[in-house]
């Protein structure tokens, strides 16, 4: 963790550091804590991404939320496409379900969970710029690496054109809480 990611994950006020990106998908920084997890059951999450190595989620499982460890180091190094292509499946099976509403993050909600937020809007029909300005507008604490912004497009690029996977149609609610 760097200084900044030190200073956002001792900023926050509230218990849960999270902001709604949409009405059903949140981004923000670890859940480390049993406080945090107890929050976030409360928020009716159902599935969460969790990006950072640095704490195991998993427990959440005991409160029925299903829990994707998709872990990666901070090092702004270009991330391969199948971690990306994990998480996005996750996703989107989670967001099949209209009840469910889905947590990605990482240690402060600065680079891995905003670079999987990306590529999850981005495989739902978002522009990727109309993405990032719509995720930093909403979580002001983003820091697009540039590195993992060149992964997201790597990745779309493979995505589009695996047979099967057509880009989706269907506007995403943009509106956040």
């Amino acid at each position: 963790m760097d200084q900044v990611d030190q200073a956002v994950v001792e900023d926050r006020r509230e218990v849960l550091d999270l902001n709604w990106i949409t009405d059903r998908i949140a981004l923000g920084g670890w859940i480390e804590t049993e406080e945090k997890q107890l929050a976030v059951a409360r928020a009716g999450i159902t599935h969460v991404i969790d990006m950072a190595w640095e704490f195991d989620d998993t427990p959440l499982e005991a409160f029925g939320i299903k829990v994707l460890l998709n872990t990666t180091d901070d090092d702004f190094q270009v991330k391969p496409r199948e971690l990306l292509q994990k998480g996005v499946e996750f996703a989107v099976a989670a967001l099949n379900d209209p009840q469910s509403k889905l947590f990605i993050h990482c240690v402060a909600g600065r680079h891995r969970g905003p670079m999987m937020t990306l590529a999850v809007l981005c495989a739902l029909g978002w522009e990727m710029e109309d993405a990032m300005r719509f995720i930093s507008e909403r979580r002001s604490v983003v820091d697009w690496a540039p590195a993992y912004v060149e992964s997201v497009a790597a990745f779309l690029e493979s995505y589009y054109s695996r047979p099967g996977t057509p880009r989706q149609t269907t506007p995403v609610p943009r509106s956040g809480n």
